[in-house]
């Protein structure tokens, strides 16, 4: 056999693994949440995921200080302790520890997107380029653009300060993808601005909400 024929055949091999790796995953993700919540850790992933540099493990638990990236068409789905989060494709995350003595903890959304959920009462921040969002349970997305951070409070509150003018900060209340924002970096003559609502689906909201046990605050979905 040639050497490019054997390269040709290890190509074939390893998509073959890798989707039915995903199939078997899948197969034990809908089994866990017929039982109920899942434990913490990676729920399931496609593509190419690394944490901290090392290829992502099923299972894996993923701890503060650890930076997720994701390459192209990849996703990863992971729990950490009662709050869950679906990573896009090209994302770069930094999962980041408790700061000022527990007040609250923070994720760094560097590139890519975002679906969260996060438990009621608990204080959480996600801090982009040109935004901080302050949360106390909710659902959001939030999507990393070249000049502005997308960022859609599904349900819940969240508080969002534009980065180069605190001043201008918003609290928005949303039942169902009420108010999604634009927020913008310097040098804008608005720093935020009406969205639509774009990238993420309620039936994405429900998987992951599953994964913690609980279920969106919304009837129907539209999304």
């Amino acid at each position: 056999m040639s050497d490019e024929a054997f390269r040709r055949g290890r190509r074939r091999w390893l998509r073959g693994a890798a989707a039915v790796s995903f199939a078997t995953g899948m197969l034990k993700l809908r089994a866990a949440l017929a039982a109920g919540a899942l434990p913490p850790g990676v729920a399931r992933f496609k593509g190419e995921v690394r944490i901290n540099g090392k290829p992502v493990e099923p299972g894996q638990r993923v701890a503060p200080g650890d930076v997720i990236v994701t390459g192209q068409g990849a996703e990863l789905l992971f729990v950490a302790e009662r709050d869950a989060f679906l990573v896009r494709a090209n994302s770069r995350i930094e999962f980041g520890s408790a700061v000022a003595r527990g007040a609250a903890t923070v994720l760094r959304v560097l590139t890519g997107g975002l679906l969260s959920v996060f438990e009621s009462g608990m204080r959480r921040e996600i801090h982009t380029a040109t935004a901080t969002i302050g949360i106390r349970g909710t659902g959001i997305y939030v999507e990393i653009e070249p000049q502005r951070t997308y960022a859609c409070t599904c349900y819940g509150e969240a508080v969002l300060t534009p980065v180069e003018d605190p001043a201008s900060a918003e609290t928005v209340r949303t039942r169902y993808h009420d108010e999604p924002r634009y927020i913008y970096g310097k040098g804008m003559p608005n720093m935020m601005e009406a969205a639509p609502v774009i990238n993420h689906t309620d039936a994405e909201l429900y998987m992951i909400e599953g994964l913690v046990g609980r279920s969106p605050p919304f009837n129907q979905a539209r999304y």
